[in-house]
């Protein structure tokens, strides 16, 4: 499926996701994923601080603790842009059960 999405060029990338993977992808000496990652569409993000902090309180009165920023970051961006976040993080999946997130799990 994946593959077809980039075929059909509809999947895209923000700076925050690169800078999470990318560190780790270059230790682990993968520079082909790193250079596929980079040839996608990077979609520009600019920080709403009001809306982390909103959504950083949505998931503590629901019990969703220990979320990293950067997580905030690409659930906010992903909602503010109308995109569907592809992810195996469990995080995410707890939050679009009280965000407007939409997340696919492959």
């Amino acid at each position: 499926m994946l593959q077809k999405l980039l075929k059909q060029d509809i999947i895209c990338i923000n700076e925050i996701i690169l800078s999470e993977l990318i560190p780790v992808l270059k230790i682990r000496n993968q520079i082909e994923i790193i250079d596929s990652m980079r040839s996608l569409p990077c979609i520009s993000y600019s920080i709403f601080w009001e809306g982390i902090k909103a959504l950083q309180i949505v998931n503590l009165k629901n019990g969703i603790n220990k979320v990293g920023l950067p997580d905030i970051m690409i659930s906010q961006h992903c909602m503010d842009a109308n995109l569907e976040l592809w992810s195996l993080d469990k995080h995410f999946q707890l939050m679009s059960k009280y965000l407007s997130l939409k997340v696919f799990y492959p």
